[in-house]
């Protein structure tokens, strides 16, 4: 190895070669010493040539700097991308969450227990609009639970299949059922909690009773449009060809909500179903069901009616169903009819007024009041007859006083006449919800452009609080 040639330091092959080289050529020379060598710059530079590569080979600054820049950008555009995948994997993520939470949940089958643990075994304070209800937590949910009677026994079986379709419906204009749990002859019914007030407090604030929320009548057409959309969505639109029945409409089950505005929503849909208040023969297809229902009205009045009692609301119930004690969509339009009179003239279903003359009580229907004001003393709709038949005045002073008279006249006379239709003792001749959807629907439009036409003038300023 050559110690003297310091450009070789370190590359063993080439100094190798170089002395084998210099043995083969002069064996007789003396030893070569560090004073004596003199390295011609010749030899210096040719092994200099043979170990530099050719410059074609060596890469030029710009082209090095070059590369490390393309490097750096495809790392960071990758880095980048990397970032925007996890960034949309992040979001589809959330959104997915988001639509799963919104889904409704398959139904639970509680246990008893479960239920006892909920309620602290019944003694917790019931819920104010019922005496047979609780709120409470379960399963980490604001819930309440309804305790009903078993009108007739069904099976486990038969239960999930009821409880699994009636909580798939998913409605604005309805509260969620999340699921049920049987003891003996009771039911308990979890629904979800819905912050608000019913119908009947926010019209008959006993408190104030001359204070109302609903003070407003685009206020009340919107009340009036989402209890129509509910209602049509569980006779029309849920059981799949199958008649389903809701069996309790009456304002103390429409809860009003703000948030993020007044719109009013439906409860205890399906109670009728899993408590057994709908005979079995009502859950065939539509196209079968008027000749099932013609051929059984006469064995069902007198077997049913005997053995077993049924429940109802004073005020609600049709001539039908007080015969009965069978619940039909024709019944569920006739209780319509009278929550849409309380909701358009604020008084409740029945009341008793005292006679000055004799001193006694006579009870009043606000159906009675509703035909008085239109001029229509038959009992039935009155079709062909002309619309404000009764007179402005008549109407405008049956028409809640809250509203400070303002309202559109023709449409509070169309939707006065409509929920009269609906309130028909002939069961034939009320209005399928379906169209009674639509009309409360067009009325809605006329309400809101005759709202947009007044508005509301800058230079006042309204409140909606009690004085």
């Amino acid at each position: 190895m050559c110690t003297s040639c310091f450009s070789c330091w370190g590359n063993v092959s080439i100094c190798g070669s170089k002395s084998t080289t210099d043995d083969a050529t002069e064996p007789t020379a003396p030893p070569r010493t560090q004073s004596s060598r003199t390295p011609g710059p010749s030899k210096r530079f040719s092994s200099m040539e043979s170990r530099t590569p050719p410059m074609s080979s060596i890469p030029s600054i710009a082209e090095s700097s070059t590369s490390r820049s393309n490097t750096s950008s495809a790392f960071n555009s990758s880095s980048s991308s990397n970032r925007d995948y996890s960034k949309a994997s992040n979001s589809s993520k959330t959104s997915l969450s988001s639509i799963r939470e919104s889904l409704p949940e398959n139904p639970h089958i509680y246990s008893f227990s479960e239920i006892c643990a909920a309620t602290n075994n019944f003694l917790a304070k019931r819920f104010p609009s019922s005496s047979a209800a609780w709120r409470c937590s379960l399963k980490g949910k604001d819930v309440i639970i309804f305790q009903r009677r078993l009108r007739r026994s069904m099976e486990a079986s038969r239960l999930r299949e009821r409880l699994s379709l009636i909580c798939r419906s998913h409605h604005a204009s309805l509260t969620n059922l999340l699921g049920a749990s049987t003891s003996g002859e009771q039911i308990y019914l979890v629904y979800e909690f819905v912050n608000g007030a019913n119908l009947a407090d926010c019209l008959r604030n006993p408190k104030n009773p001359n204070f109302t929320v609903l003070s407003n009548w685009m206020l009340r057409m919107q009340v009036a449009l989402d209890m129509a959309n509910g209602l049509d969505y569980i006779h029309s639109s849920l059981g799949l060809n199958q008649n389903f029945v809701h069996n309790h409409i009456k304002s103390t089950n429409v809860i009003i909500t703000d948030q993020p505005s007044f719109h009013a929503m439906i409860c205890q849909f399906g109670t009728a179903e899993l408590c057994g208040e709908i005979p079995e023969y009502q859950h065939q297809p539509q196209e079968e069901n008027l000749e099932i229902t013609e051929a059984s009205s006469s064995k069902l009045k007198r077997s049913d009616s005997r053995g077993m009692r049924f429940e109802g609301t004073r005020g609600y119930m049709s001539p039908e169903f007080q015969t009965t004690g069978i619940g039909t969509q024709k019944s569920d339009v006739f209780a319509f009819g009278v929550v849409l009179l309380e909701l358009l003239s604020g008084e409740e279903p029945l009341k008793y007024k005292m006679e000055k003359e004799t001193g006694n009580y006579r009870r009043v229907s606000v159906i009675e009041t509703a035909r008085e004001a239109m001029g229509d003393e038959r009992t039935g709709s009155g079709e062909g007859k002309e619309v404000g038949g009764g007179g402005e005045g008549r109407l405008r002073r049956w028409v809640d006083r809250r509203l400070k008279d303002s309202f559109p006249v023709e449409v509070a006379e169309k939707m006065t006449r409509l929920a009269l239709d609906c309130v028909d003792e002939d069961p034939d001749k009320r209005p399928h919800m379906q169209v009674v959807t639509g009309k409360i629907s067009k009325l809605f439009l006329k309400s809101e452009r005759w709202s947009n036409m007044m508005g509301v003038p800058s230079a006042i300023t309204v409140s909606f609080a009690p004085r």
